[in-house]
């Protein structure tokens, strides 16, 4: 099985990549400003989850065709960046009936369960490119091939970015979504943070699709 040294030298990797904002991050900063705390943490679930889906592809030997070639890399970015400008446009849109979501009855607010947001952090995070290298190059790096069973290694060590970065984005959403509560005392203020955090998503769908990666 892996070793305590790997295990501690992996999660030291993985606590400095986690640390450095990515598409995760923004996101979940994203939906804290234009949906609140409710949202920002099921996001930062839905985002692990879809993270972890790439650990069991890496695992299984996707992960590598997908870090391998162009082209299937490509339009996984593409989709990643394409659902962002959406999610980030819906939030725009909507910006002026965050006041009704967040103060008014339950019968009032907009249809959006926490299985879809679930679902859109996990979308998210299974294109994100930043994870895809990550997961796909230097998680490998770290298996010990002489003590077999290297799928299992990697589920387990995957876990260890995974548990990270849930903490980190928990902590990142609820951060803003404090800074939005304070907001919400205003209509045009929140109004405002809401328009700040559909562009913030906009703009991440937007960086995500023009970044190239480095061969």
């Amino acid at each position: 099985m892996v070793s305590a040294d790997r295990l501690l030298a992996f999660a030291a990797m993985s606590l400095l990549v986690v640390l450095i904002p990515g598409p995760s991050v923004l996101f979940v900063i994203g939906r804290a400003l234009a949906h609140g705390r409710r949202t920002a943490v099921a996001t930062a679930l839905g985002n692990v989850f879809g993270s972890y889906l790439l650990v069991v592809a890496v695992a299984v030997g996707i992960g590598s065709l997908v870090e391998r070639s162009v082209t299937v890399y490509l339009a996984v970015k593409l989709a990643g960046a394409a659902y962002l400008v959406f999610l980030g446009v819906q939030a725009f849109r909507h910006r002026k009936e965050l006041r009704l979501t967040a103060t008014g009855p339950a019968s009032a607010r907009p249809a959006r369960g926490d299985l879809r947001t679930l679902l859109d952090g996990a979308l998210v995070g299974v294109t994100n490119p930043k994870g895809v290298v990550f997961f796909a190059a230097v998680l490998p790096q770290f298996v010990d091939h002489s003590a077999g069973q290297v799928p299992l290694q990697m589920l387990v060590l995957g876990l260890i970015p995974i548990l990270i970065g849930l903490v980190t984005d928990t902590l990142w959403g609820l951060t803003a979504s404090a800074a939005r509560a304070w907001f919400a005392r205003s209509d045009r203020r929140l109004s405002l943070i809401g328009g700040a955090g559909g562009c913030t998503m906009i703009g991440l769908g937007v960086t995500v699709a023009v970044t190239g990666r480095a061969d």
